[in-house]
């Protein structure tokens, strides 16, 4: 399977637990780029929409490109009753966009899969003069909340996470724009906390990628695993969440 497909195996859960990132992010984005009715907006592998509905509430012409079929129909049915909502369901890295070009392209943990030098030229391309190109992503911290629930279960992880499809996609140059044309990339820091009990906790590490391809005998192990260090250790667990968004533009 291609990895880029492996979440359109589980849209429901995707899209009951991956996080939605935070408010005051969009609130920065959308002033930084200008959002609103007349502008066009293109959004890379929306997902299931976690990063979706504050910028289509702004009356932009939004757009997207999703490349897994499930995925790609959910979104169809939560927004496409929105006149001001498209997708398609295509491979950014192949696709024509003929003469549409964008006033912002924005990514929400969905760029650093396509390859570094595809994704910013062909991002350079389709923008307008002066567009804007975001890029977010989400670092999570459960160490610090409970450092000795977090040594639990890094043994687990260390016993019985193999999995077959490993992660390999976290070496994306998010500054590195400026070597296709960009202007100097900024970084801005929002923050966040999410609270999981037992159940939702492996629920939402069922969606990572590498956890995804986990196979029989580990899979059970690995999630039974997890299930009693987290019991163990209180049945909550905790994540300070931190929403990077680097911001940069094509020059005038």
């Amino acid at each position: 399977m291609d990895p880029r497909k492996i979440f359109d195996t589980i849209p429901e859960q995707f899209d009951q637990y991956r996080a939605r990132y935070s408010t005051e992010l969009f609130k920065d984005l959308i002033a930084y780029a200008e959002v609103g009715p007349g502008k066009d907006v293109l959004e890379l592998g929306p997902g299931t929409g976690q990063a979706t509905d504050p910028i289509l509430a702004t009356g932009c012409n939004y757009h997207a490109i999703e490349l897994g079929e499930h995925l790609f129909e959910m979104m169809k049915r939560k927004y496409g009753a929105f006149p001001n909502f498209k997708i398609v369901n295509d491979d950014f890295i192949t696709y024509d966009f003929g003469d549409e070009k964008f006033d912002m392209i924005y990514s929400a943990a969905t760029i650093q899969w396509i390859p570094e030098e595809i994704a910013y030229s062909k991002c350079f391309e389709l923008l307008k003069p002066g567009g804007t190109l975001a890029m977010m992503l989400m670092i999570g911290d459960y160490k610090t909340p409970n450092e000795a629930l977090y040594q639990n279960i890094q043994k687990v992880y260390d016993a019985y996470f193999k999995p077959s499809q490993p992660y390999t996609h976290g070496k994306f140059g998010y500054l590195n724009a400026p070597a296709y044309g960009f202007t100097e990339v900024e970084r801005r820091d929002f923050y966040g906390t999410r609270v999981f009990n037992t159940e939702d906790y492996l629920a939402y590490c069922g969606t990572h990628s590498d956890h995804i391809s986990l196979e029989e005998p580990y899979r059970s192990l690995f999630f039974e695993g997890l299930r009693k260090a987290v019991e163990e250790g209180g049945g909550k667990v905790q994540y300070n969440d931190t929403y990077v968004l680097y911001l940069t533009k094509k020059a005038l």
